[in-house]
Formats: structure tokens, sequence, C-alpha cells
């Protein structure tokens, strides 16, 4: 998600095609090309300025009303209700053969789901069949020590920041906490799913939220061709 100005004006964006199979958004002000996994242009006036990253969440509407009960939601617009894409759009898409080359050292398949983790020049892709067997994991990625965290609806995910002032936090899920409930192993301290401590010593601090992405395996590593592949506990190299 990213702020939808650059150039100290605000631009209005339309689909304008497909790279690598991932949308190009042309601008009207400037008719710039824009790709959307790293928010940056590529074509036109405006090449090479990127727009300016946001934080968001991918979770579940049940998620996001407990935390947010007066949230609003954002309806479909009912006159263009036939160009919206059918609800099992994903499951078609994932029959579409990939366009990049596939290595034959790769650990993953093209369409493998990954949640993409960077820091600095650092990159790291979690598989997603490794984080639902190995919830949660704890990692370091340029430097930065993260936690990659799966809600029990095994869709809901979220990533963060494990210091708290100079202390790298040890966290362990709590056993059969729905929603979950993560403890510190050094202070007792438990932890909510948005990051805060409800209880213990380090009751209201909050963890500093990472940006974390899921996305398929093949296009991750397209715009991120040096990252690692984290597996069972170990940080392999992406090949």
């Amino acid at each position: 998600m990213w702020k939808s100005g650059a150039e100290r004006r605000t631009l209005h964006f339309h689909l304008a095609g497909i790279n690598n199979q991932n949308f190009i958004m042309r601008d009207e002000e400037t008719g710039s090309w824009w790709q959307q996994v790293t928010g940056c242009a590529i074509l036109g006036p405006l090449t090479g300025r990127c727009l300016q990253a946001i934080p968001w969440d991918e979770v579940t509407f049940a998620v996001f009303k407990r935390e947010h009960p007066r949230g609003l939601v954002l309806l479909p617009d009912a006159g263009s209700k036939d160009d919206y894409a059918e609800a099992d759009w994903e499951k078609n898409v994932a029959d579409y053969p990939t366009v990049t080359p596939i290595d034959p050292h790769d650990t993953l398949k093209p369409r493998d789901l990954v949640v993409g983790v960077t820091s600095g020049a650092n990159a790291t892709a979690y598989p997603w069949t490794t984080l639902a067997a190995q919830n949660p994991i704890l990692d370091s990625v340029g430097g930065t020590p993260v936690l990659i965290l799966l809600h029990p609806d095994g869709r809901s995910l979220r990533c963060f920041d494990r210091r708290i002032g100079e202390d790298t936090l040890e966290l362990f899920l709590k056993t059969g906490t729905d929603p979950p409930v993560i403890v510190d192993g050094k202070t007792g301290s438990e932890w909510d799913f948005s990051g805060l401590a409800s209880s213990g010593p380090l009751a209201g601090r909050r963890l500093a939220r990472v940006t974390c992405l899921k996305d398929f395996w093949f296009d991750w590593k397209t715009y991120n061709p040096g990252t690692r592949v984290f597996m069972a506990g170990l940080a392999a190299p992406g090949r």
C-alpha cells in the first residue's frame, strides 16, 4: 500500500497492464507507469521515483472487526459489479503459467506462497508451509530481529521487530490461545496480536511493526533476487 502522491501532488492511478504477472499502474497526471510490488515508476517522466509506503494489514474481516469495532468497510460499486473478479479468482490465476525463468536449483515452486521481509539491502522469504508448521518464527533480517506471527485462522499475518529498547525479546506462542497470545521468555509479559503487551513487567509497551508481504515465490524473487529462504528453522540461500 502506497501514498498516492509524488512531486508534491496527488496522483490518480489506473490499471495499465501486467509485468511479470504484477500490476502496472498508470497515473493520469504524468502518464508514468508504476510497478505494484515496488511502488516505483518504471516508465515516463517520473521514472525512478518511488511512492511512500504506508502501514497495512493482511487480516480477515473477523480480526479487523474485533480490533476496530467502529471501522468502516469499503463496499463494491453496485454499478460495476460485472467488472470485479470472481470470488475464486486466485484459484484461476494459480493455473496460469509463470513467465519468469525457473531456476532448477530452487527449493520452492514458482507459485509457492512465501512471506517476504526486507531490511535495508537484505531480504528473506519465509515459506507459508514452514510458517504454518513453526508458528511463530523468530529470525533476523539485515540485523533486525523479527517475529513472523500467523493467526490461528490460518490467514491473518503480522510481523514485528522484537526489540524493546536495547533488549531483543525471545517470544513464544501461548498454547491454545485465540486470538494468539505471545509470551516473553525473560519477563513473562504477554503480548496480543496487535503487538501490545497486555500484562507483565512490559505491560503497555508495543512492538514496532515490520512490513511483510505474502507473495508467490516467483514474484518475490524477481524483485528481491538476492533473497534467502528460511527453511525449518534454518536460513538457507535462495538458490
